[in-house]
């Protein structure tokens, strides 16, 4: 006959074995509380790439950038108050389309009015970014859901987080580095560039006094560089002057983006530097040579990358409205 003590350890053990198991996260999250889930948000995604084709894109950076700050956890969705300046509002973070927010509140609407409380917004990001690679030709990939929507968005928190454009090479594979990534995962999910848009101000000084010796960067193709400096003449009066970050196939998740990083058609001096570097050339090449392996690469990436920092239980809660906290706060 098993003793008191036995059977308290038992319980105990159940008791832990429940907890953990209602923070993990799982594929079929939302299968009994939120069934149409799914459904739901592939009609929002379809529908609102349909109507917006440069949505994926946008959803796809918000998402980056929401998860490398503080975890993949809504944090980027929330708006700025006479207390505090969100992240959204951060200089590297104002130029996300304003349609990846909006396919966030769009979702998170529809959501609420067929299961009200349940689905997080974070949750509802990191699928629409996987709806959306695969709508526009990239590979599936499952998301693994249950995350809580996080209780902290402060802009001061970006900076040091999220690669710039500008950033040496080096500081970049070390920032990927302190989160957990390798070099080749950083090279996979840098191809997320093979689709969106980047301000002409953000690749200027390539094509405009570059240096000394040279107008343009010579990394450039020449007719490229031509046609990129006509393009962005006038971005200082206009700054939303912009080219498209794939030339070739912009609106295509391809492996195109290492391709034209092989012909001189990289249009960010960090992606232009991929092809030289010899800790990063190898992958480029295997990438420009074999769509698959990238696709496999980057769908591993991207489940890497959504389970970020991500927030379960008490750490965090599910938002009524995606762009603010539950309980009014100021921080």
């Amino acid at each position: 006959m098993a003793s008191p003590g036995h059977n308290l350890l038992i319980l105990l053990l159940f008791f832990m074995f429940f907890l953990c198991s209602k923070s993990r996260l799982s594929v079929d999250y939302y299968n009994k509380t939120c069934p149409q889930f799914a459904s739901i948000m592939e009609q929002i995604v379809s529908d609102k790439q349909i109507a917006s084709p440069t949505t994926a894109a946008g959803v796809l950076r918000l998402f980056f950038h929401d998860c490398m700050v503080e975890g993949c956890d809504g944090s980027l969705l929330i708006t700025s108050t006479s207390f505090n300046k969100a992240e959204r509002d951060a200089d590297i973070d104002q130029s996300i389309p304003g349609d990846a927010y909006d396919l966030v509140t769009r979702a998170k609407t529809a959501l609420e009015l067929q299961c009200p409380g349940i689905v997080s917004c974070a949750d509802i990001l990191a699928t629409a970014a996987r709806d959306l690679v695969t709508m526009v030709g990239g590979p599936y990939y499952h998301v693994r859901l249950g995350r809580k929507d996080g209780l902290v968005s402060n802009a001061s928190l970006v900076q040091g987080n999220i690669a710039q454009p500008t950033m040496p090479l080096s500081d970049i594979i070390s920032l990927f580095y302190s989160k957990g990534f390798s070099v080749q995962e950083m090279v996979a999910l840098v191809g997320a560039h093979t689709i969106g848009f980047s301000h002409c101000k953000e690749f200027s000084h390539r094509l405009f006094n570059f240096s000394k010796t040279s107008e343009i960067d010579p990394a450039y193709n020449p007719k490229y560089a031509e046609g990129l400096r006509k393009l962005c003449a006038n971005y200082t009066k206009d700054p939303t002057m912009s080219a498209y970050n794939d030339v070739m196939t912009p609106g295509k998740f391809d492996n195109m983006y290492y391709k034209n990083l092989q012909r001189g058609l990289g249009l960010l001096s960090t992606d232009q530097a991929l092809s030289v570097d010899r800790r990063t050339k190898p992958f480029v090449d295997l990438y420009a040579a074999n769509e698959t392996a990238f696709f496999e690469a980057f769908a591993h990436g991207m489940e890497k990358v959504s389970i970020y920092k991500i927030k379960t239980g008490k750490k965090g809660e599910v938002r009524h409205r995606c762009d603010q906290f539950n309980a009014a706060k100021i921080n």
